[in-house]
């Protein structure tokens, strides 16, 4: 445990917070040999700087470390592997930060997928005194460690039942309850498109549910893509394309994760997680470019390309959603490199049909720095999708907006009167950042619980 819940101990070394504006001040109040020691070493105090102070004798008497200012969800996220092992306590006469923050940084700074392969050290340990601000972020940092984990595992560990299983541990924790409808079940439940994309595979394509909550409550209503692996079908991608397709589920794993954070904080909703979980794989059973599939909305749909499989699972599942007339539905899916090409692997496309929602959703994002980015509902680009042989098709003629044409796609299955956000994520960090190591990552989650709880109420 990276960041421990108590009253910090004299044998805890001190860690004194300091920002590049306020350094002149704290070194005219620090000992002699510290100030000097400081100068010399020519510490600056820039965010996610240190300088370790040595005692005579050589020890670690204290550090001083550089933020960008009390509230930075990543203060300490640099500390936690650059400092000696040991346990640490904020020094009080430095910089007193935002207890939740100090929490949250030093908990994902401490992230490391160990899965597969032991580190070098554990992570140095923080001391903070108990408290519901502290309680809140150690919540937030596992349900942080639970996406990036899930993205992090191949898909020969992690694949359609294996991702059920994550769910019903999630549930067993919460009192939550599971059920599925698996393989050629999908069939007699109402869901061919998710047994169309799934039926090629080893694992048997399912619909995970799981069901928390008030019947007393407005229903919440969360959808995650949970392709496990993307080959492409028989659009098969290159060897490249496919490097990082184990990521494919990174929206189930974000919206399991937004999903265990609302049950920790048992907002008063009557949550429903929906994740179509699948592989899109190649045998001689594997669907084909030019089959037509009629939904569970009575939509039929032609296969443009087997590669654009997310919006197939994630209709199904939306129409479904759509039935039990949710307060407002969430999908989450890292569905297009449209998205990626338009806003880079750091910022989430939104999509929502209300204006005022996405601004307020983008305006919390960046306060939070766990930002999203509005992107629009595009009514003409429908016509790029819409079929000669069937209702609409799976992919865009034009090869052009394909993170809008992808949205509209999935706007068909959700009724116009219902709130609705769509995000298209990447799941993924490009590179290292404090607290964000390269992998998995968890994205739009903090902000959502955030919106949810504005929304409802705590």
């Amino acid at each position: 445990m990276t960041v421990l819940l108590r009253k910090p101990r004299g044998q805890d070394t001190p860690l004194h917070l300091v920002t590049a504006q306020a350094l002149a001040t704290h070194l005219a109040a620090a000992p002699a040999a510290t100030r000097r020691w400081l100068q010399d070493t020519r510490f600056d105090a820039r965010p996610h700087s240190h300088a370790l102070i040595p005692r005579e004798d050589g020890a670690l008497a204290a550090v001083w470390a550089g933020v960008a200012g009390a509230d930075d969800p990543w203060l300490l996220a640099a500390l936690p592997f650059a400092l000696p092992q040991g346990t640490y306590a904020l020094d009080p006469a430095g910089l007193t930060p935002d207890v939740e923050a100090a929490a949250l940084s030093w908990a994902l700074g401490g992230y490391r997928f160990d899965r597969y392969k032991a580190g070098a050290r554990a992570p140095a340990t923080l001391s903070l005194p108990a408290s519901p601000q502290a309680r809140r972020a150690q919540s937030v940092a596992s349900a942080v460690a639970l996406a990036r984990d899930l993205v992090n595992t191949p898909a020969e560990d992690l694949g359609p039942a294996d991702l059920a299983g994550a769910v019903r541990a999630v549930a067993k924790a919460h009192g939550a309850k599971v059920r599925e409808v698996v393989g050629d079940a999908l069939l007699k439940k109402g869901f061919p498109t998710i047994h169309a994309v799934g039926r090629a595979a080893a694992q048997a394509p399912r619909l995970i549910e799981l069901n928390w909550g008030s019947p007393k409550h407005p229903l919440l209503t969360l959808v995650g893509k949970g392709v496990c692996f993307d080959s492409g079908g028989l659009d098969i991608k290159s060897a490249a394309g496919m490097q990082l397709m184990k990521k494919d589920m990174g929206g189930a794993a974000n919206a399991l994760a937004l999903a265990s954070l609302v049950m920790a904080r048992k907002l008063p909703v009557r949550l429903q997680l929906l994740i179509p979980a699948v592989e899109n794989a190649i045998s001689g059973n594997a669907f084909r470019p030019g089959d037509v599939i009629r939904t569970r909305a009575g939509l039929t749909v032609e296969i443009g390309n087997t590669d654009a499989e997310g919006r197939l699972i994630l209709c199904d599942a939306l129409a479904y959603g759509a039935e039990h007339k949710p307060a407002l539905m969430i999908d989450m899916a890292t569905l297009t490199g449209a998205a990626r090409t338009a806003l880079g692997p750091q910022l989430p496309a939104l999509f929502s049909r209300d204006l005022a929602q996405a601004r307020e959703l983008v305006d919390l994002g960046l306060a939070l720095q766990d930002p999203l980015w509005h992107m629009p509902l595009w009514a003409p680009y429908h016509a790029d999708i819409e079929g000669q042989v069937s209702d609409i098709v799976n992919s865009g003629r034009s090869g052009m907006a394909g993170a809008v044409t992808a949205a509209l796609f999935l706007q068909d299955f959700v009724p116009a009167g219902l709130p609705w956000l769509h995000i298209d994520l990447y799941a993924w960090n490009s590179v290292q950042r404090p607290g964000r190591p390269v992998g998995g990552e968890a994205q739009t989650v903090r902000t959502l619980l955030q919106y949810l709880t504005q929304r409802f109420g705590a």
